[in-house]
């Protein structure tokens, strides 16, 4: 089975286990995520099935929707709520939702994230949340990100103390919303929390277009597997290269996976790069700038 089966995944669950029920489920081994969602968030899990694993990497790029809430007010190690508590105010007076706002938007575009001590990120050979175990702090490198937007979602609450809001984020891979939160209670001076988070969407996928586990081993004992999405739907996004049968020179050398001339592309695609290459209507290669030859090209992906 190749293809892409896109998984809501419940709260209280890892990424991996997502994958291991998967792989019971359909009772096959070539399974693997598109990003890791960490267990107490909600959302869309692109699960990738047999040659579909090759675009994982491709998935884990592109953008992703997340929709939460922040409570102004307290901090934890876990900048969630993970963590201990490490700092706590009891806010006198409510902010303005358009101070707030401002200044979500002052962490959009391209900027730099410290990632939080509880993280998978690698220093040294070990990753930091393994230092945080182990009570120890270490230089964190800084991480560049792409935010799209960052905004409120609905009016603001104040309760005993503490501003809560409900908030939506688009953002490019790599960006830890957590951090966006605690980023955000920095700006205006006081401790903050991301006290909920769902992601809605991971391109090209969406809450409505997933199934939930319980709904999958459903399906599959139904015999039904609509749900699948083949391989070439999730490439749609890239201009289609249909490389000439007749030239049965070129054919070889597309399904041999060979560097090609960039004038070996029709001229309306050289500028359009990615590009699917397709033999007889099937999905062959993904083709892509030469990482150091002038004037070359090369696959990055073959199917």
């Amino acid at each position: 089975m190749d293809g892409i089966l896109p998984l809501w995944k419940e709260r209280g669950m890892t990424s991996h286990d997502c994958v291991f029920k998967v792989r019971k489920i359909l009772k096959m081994k070539k399974v693997g995520h598109t990003g890791t969602l960490d267990p107490n968030v909600d959302g869309v899990l692109p699960i990738c099935l047999g040659k579909g694993t090759k675009l994982v990497e491709l998935l884990m790029d592109k953008t992703k929707v997340y929709t939460g809430e922040i409570t102004l007010g307290f901090a934890t190690t876990t900048e969630d709520l993970d963590g201990e508590v490490i700092a706590e105010e009891s806010l006198a007076n409510p902010f303005k939702d358009d101070q707030i706002q401002a200044l979500m938007h002052e962490l959009t575009g391209h900027i730099i994230q410290i990632p939080p001590m509880y993280s998978a990120i690698k220093v040294k050979g070990k990753r930091l949340y393994e230092y945080a175990r182990e009570g120890l702090e270490v230089e964190r490198p800084e991480h560049p990100v792409f935010v799209h937007d960052f905004k409120l979602v609905g009016p603001s609450r104040f309760e005993d103390g503490k501003q809560v809001f409900a908030f939506e984020v688009v953002c490019g891979k790599g960006t830890y919303v957590r951090t966006l939160a605690s980023d955000l209670g920095r700006k205006l001076g006081v401790p903050a929390t991301m006290t909920s988070l769902t992601r809605d969407g991971s391109t090209p996928f969406s809450r409505e277009d997933c199934l939930t586990l319980s709904q999958l081993a459903e399906a599959v004992e139904a015999e039904d597997y609509t749900w699948l999405v083949p391989v070439e739907s999730a490439l749609t996004a890239y201009p289609v290269w249909q490389v000439p049968a007749e030239d049965s020179h070129l054919v070889k050398l597309v399904e041999n996976g060979s560097v090609l001339e960039l004038a070996t592309l029709p001229a309306d695609l050289r500028g359009q790069l990615p590009v699917t290459a397709y033999i007889d209507s099937k999905l062959k290669a993904l083709y892509d700038v030469h990482p150091n030859k002038d004037g070359k090209i090369k696959p990055s992906k073959m199917f």
